[in-house]
């Protein structure tokens, strides 16, 4: 390679930027002394070395003309090796730029990679004069340039009210599919085959597991597994190499595009709270080498990381520059890849300063003043390990929030415990106790009762007891309140009886779930009856265990989620943004929310007490205030019995309106009621709608003949 001439180029835009003629390089680093740019070719050998000699405040750039998109680069940054003050520079490790768009190549676990001598007797305040390029993936020049297309909008900007989330693995989707092109990459998670089945299937968003590059841990590899899920990421801007199929990043863009197309808006899980460096005896890939003092937290003792997050260290999001960062890397999601929002692991942590929990602190204040990110999708996990962590409820509006709380007591009601009923009611309107304070809607709790972390919903009818044992852990990792139950046998059985009640209770959960206001979200094959064998930590496997199975497919069960989501967004009763209280008067001097017994009358603040309650009856009518109100345009009456048969009495009906059933989770004939009362199956949901007579409940006619199999 002819050395190319190095100019001062510009401190903005942070990265490697091609402008058609060129590329200009600028990166921070507060603490550094000499920070030297690495041109690699293809092979990945390092053909020219430059120092970037310019540097303004804290970053540090320089431009070369004649570079082009695909050439492959790193630093080595010079500095104080200092752990003991919180500096860990070494220019024998090269470095991915923190604000890579590519990389080519994965990291190749080797001592080489760290900045200490492994094993050495001063551990890590030794230093490692190895050469690490060997083992590190290039960072490489690109060109996002993209053709939409016209109708190509930014994005979709599907109102919460009218979404439903599907969680999936870009892998673990596709892996198993044989009729896929590209199956387990971008390009596969957007064929015609997944495009078919999800809107089939009624979601309106897609919530990718971690897409950008990530990390396997070494201790896994030791082992021979990975980290499959891809919570250990280190490259925020780049795609996950692995899911691409011919290196380049417009596949991304190309599986946007095709969702967009399809109605399916795109959500990004992404984990902003740490890096793949881990703690100090962690390698040295990235911002542990540029300044490692800047971008972590650190204890009063320096040489030390805090480990908010359980990973080993905690991105200090109070360092301007480090927030700067974090927020490139999404308004680069947005506007170059056109995702339609992101869901936050760890969000609690990204809301930490250091006096602890500040949802005012400069994380969610720099997204509620930003003029692209506070008008997409923001979905945070409201939990870390640290003091204090748990906060659900607490962040501002955009945010909305994962509710675990949901999750668990729709199980554990379904599994029949005591003492569940308010709580239930409770997530049915809502989760008012948690969300409904400074203007934030209804919509703001994300409902779930399965996720990528726990049990599948096949597996929380089938097991009492994690099975973890493939994850090489003594079956120790993993929690243990899955508020799960076998219906009476660990595992799969071949009872007709106990698959029956297996089958019915998971209708039972997804229809709760569906009829209830707030967000729902559905975990990608939870659909198809997938199982992980009782695996409720499957972040190491990426194998059959984590992976989607698709030739043991339960047709019944799909049939009854593309009925019951359908159902759902066919009624605006329960899409609304308005929170439900039965104590606010509606307009025409009713309350829009009213809790019954199964004779009909009111619950009593006695009935609300009782342990053994194992009913409840909830009949929704629009929130007052809401455009779409009108008392005459019906209600839902739904009935969750978690007990015995028995025959509810009905509310009275509307003069020239009946009753009629449109779900019915124990497989009975949808039509209308004509008597004052009906028959409820033990342990099974029922909802009715209130209808003109002569008429059919709003958009629910195509279930009233649908039979379910039980």
């Amino acid at each position: 390679m002819t050395p190319f001439q190095l100019s001062a180029g510009r401190p903005h835009p942070l990265g490697a930027t091609f402008d058609g003629e060129g590329v200009n390089f600028a990166v921070f680093s507060q603490h550094a002394t000499r920070v030297v740019l690495c041109l690699c070719d293809d092979q990945g050998r390092e053909v020219y070395l430059v120092d970037l000699a310019e540097r303004e405040g804290h970053i540090w750039h320089g431009y070369i003309a004649g570079l082009r998109p695909g050439q492959q680069y790193g630093y080595r940054v010079h500095g104080p090796y200092a752990p003991e003050e919180g500096h860990r520079f070494n220019p024998y490790k090269l470095l991915m730029d923190p604000y890579a768009k590519r990389l080519a190549g994965q990291v190749q676990w080797h001592d080489a990679l760290y900045g200490y001598e492994i094993g050495h007797a001063d551990k890590d305040l030794s230093f490692d004069t190895r050469d690490s390029a060997e083992y590190m993936p290039r960072s490489v020049v690109v060109d996002p340039a993209f053709t939409w297309g016209r109708s190509e909008r930014l994005r979709l900007d599907t109102p919460w009210s009218d979404t439903v989330i599907y969680e999936a693995h870009v892998k673990g989707l596709t892996a198993q599919r044989k009729d896929i092109n590209h199956a387990g990459r971008f390009l596969g998670m957007a064929s015609d085959q997944m495009l078919d089945h999800l809107t089939d299937l009624g979601v309106t968003a897609i919530e990718l597991m971690p897409a950008q590059a990530a990390v396997d841990d070494r201790f896994l590899v030791d082992k021979g597994l990975s980290n499959y899920w891809g919570y250990m990421t280190y490259g925020f801007f780049a795609p996950e190499p692995k899911y691409l199929s011919n290196h380049d990043i417009s596949e991304f863009q190309q599986m946007v595009a095709r969702f967009h197309a399809a109605g399916i808006e795109v959500i990004l899980d992404v984990v902003y709270n740490h890096t793949a460096e881990g703690d100090q005896r962690g390698p040295t890939l990235s911002f542990r080498g540029f300044d490692n003092a800047s971008y972590y937290r650190l204890t009063d003792d320096p040489r030390y990381y805090v480990n908010d997050t359980g990973c080993g260290n905690t991105l200090d999001l109070d360092h301007p520059f480090v927030l700067r960062m974090v927020m490139d890397s999404l308004r680069y999601w947005v506007e170059v890849m056109h995702v339609d929002g992101f869901r936050f692991d760890l969000a609690s942590t990204l809301a930490r300063t250091s006096g602890g929990f500040d949802r005012d602190g400069p994380f969610c204040r720099a997204i509620r003043q930003d003029p692209v990110l506070n008008k997409v999708k923001m979905i945070a996990e409201p939990w870390d390990v640290g003091s204090g962590g748990y906060q659900l409820g607490a962040f501002p509006s955009p945010f909305t929030e994962w509710n675990d709380k949901y999750r668990d007591n729709v199980r554990k009601f379904w599994r029949g415990d005591a003492c569940i009923i308010r709580k239930l009611a409770g997530h049915v309107t809502g989760s008012a106790l948690r969300f409904d304070h400074d203007g934030r809607p209804a919509t703001s709790s994300i409902n779930f009762v399965t996720a990528h972390d726990g049990f599948t919903l096949m597996d929380t009818v089938s097991y009492n007891e994690k099975h973890n044992a493939a994850n090489g852990e003594g079956n120790r990792d993993g929690h243990d309140h899955n508020c799960s139950d076998n219906c009476g046998v660990e595992g799969p059985t071949d009872d007709p009886a106990i698959m029956a009640l297996r089958a019915q209770r998971r209708r039972n959960m997804l229809a709760t779930l569906m009829l209830s206001q707030g967000t729902p979200m559905i975990l990608a094959g939870d659909e198809l009856g997938n199982s992980q064998g009782g695996n409720n930590n499957a972040y190491c496997q990426d194998n059959e265990i984590g992976w989607v199975n698709w030739d043991e497919a339960d047709p019944d069960f799909l049939a009854f989620c593309r009925q019951i989501i359908a159902f759902r967004k066919s009624s605006p009763i329960l899409r609304q943004k308005r929170f439900l209280h039965a104590g606010k008067r509606a307009v025409d001097g009713k309350p829009d929310v009213f809790w019954r017994k199964a004779d009909g009358t009111a619950m009593a603040e006695e009935d609300w007490q009782w342990p053994e309650l194992k009913f409840l009856g909830v009949e929704m009518r629009m929130a007052r205030g809401t455009p779409a109100y009108e008392p005459r345009l019906g209600a839902i009456y739904i009935l969750f019995n978690a007990g015995g048969k028995t025959r509810a009495t009905l509310p009275e009906a509307l003069p020239g309106h009946r009753w009629q059933r449109v779900i019915d989770t124990s497989g009975h004939a949808g039509g209308a009621v004509r008597a004052g009362a009906v028959s409820i199956a033990p342990n099974s949901v029922v909802a009715l709608e209130l209808c003109p007579i002569g008429g059919s409940p709003v958009g629910a006619s195509e279930f009233q003949e649908r039979k379910i199999k039980a």
